[in-house]
């Protein structure tokens, strides 16, 4: 359970560890008169137990709406699960281009808000990591819920399919102009000193991209090998996602006109301008 200022926020894990989830992915029931889940974890068997297990700590019996941060499986994977329980709650989302069923969600647009326990919970697109990418900062609390926009631990993977690297910096960049006091990020702890933590994923991607850039110059052009040398302490596991994050750095900077792209034998080659 974690303390809010007008309100009980539990926690409830997903019950889905692994590498791109840690610990398991974050869902949050808010708790009230109106309750809301935030999130659903991927819609393991046990998850269902934990979720029972807190309404029942809370005393609720009734669930008024599903708020879910992005389409990627750990994060809506047991929406079906909570309706069986709740068949009545409304289910809301971003919509996904070409991508879900028009009945699978209600659709939610950048700025609206939902009320819940007489306090507005604002949605604010912010894609980069999906490009149906909500966060939900309830506003009077100042609690930001940052999906995988921003991670209690380690750094969010920016795939190439539905990703955008200069899009995530601009969200990053767009929750500084929030008055954030704590955030309940997907993955990881709670995070308490919001704006030195934002400020340090910008420096963090913008070194990054340093880093591509100097490489290229020394004549690396390929991107499994550029992933061998910045991540040459990382286990080799985590390698894939590396890539991905990597790729849309230079996909970035080819859009920016600052790289070149050829393709020898399927390979992907790159080099500055």
């Amino acid at each position: 359970m974690i303390g809010s200022a007008t309100k009980k926020i539990v926690r409830i894990l997903g019950c889905n560890p692994g590498l791109t989830t840690g610990p398991g992915t974050n869902t949050y029931l808010l708790a009230g008169d109106v309750p809301i889940l935030i999130d659903t974890g991927a819609g393991v068997p046990a998850y269902e137990t934990a979720f029972r297990s807190a309404l029942a700590e809370c005393g609720l019996n009734r669930l008024e709406a599903v708020l879910v941060t992005h389409g990627h499986r750990d994060h809506v994977g047991g929406v079906d699960q909570i309706r069986r329980i709740f068949p009545e709650a409304r289910v809301r989302k971003m919509s996904r281009p070409a991508a879900e069923p028009l009945r699978a969600f209600e659709p939610l647009r950048d700025g609206e808000k939902v009320m819940a326990n007489g306090l507005a919970i604002r949605a604010i697109f912010t894609p980069g990591h999906a490009n149906d990418h909500l966060c939900y900062y309830l506003e009077d609390d100042r609690v930001l819920f940052s999906g995988d926009l921003i991670l209690g631990t380690g750094t969010t993977v920016i795939p190439v399919d539905g990703g955008d690297m200069a899009a995530y910096l601009a969200s990053l960049r767009r929750l500084l102009e929030l008055d954030i006091r704590e955030i309940y990020p997907g993955h990881g702890p709670v995070i308490d000193r919001p704006r030195e933590y934002v400020l340090a994923y910008i420096r963090h991607r913008e070194r990054r991209e340093e880093q591509i850039l100097a490489l290229l110059r020394q004549g690396v052009r390929d991107v499994p090998t550029m992933v061998k040398r910045i991540y040459a302490d990382v286990p080799q596991a985590a390698h894939g996602l590396a890539q991905q994050s990597v790729l849309s750095h230079l996909i970035k900077l080819e859009r920016e006109g600052v790289v070149t792209r050829e393709e020898e034998a399927g390979v992907s080659l790159f080099r500055v301008r």
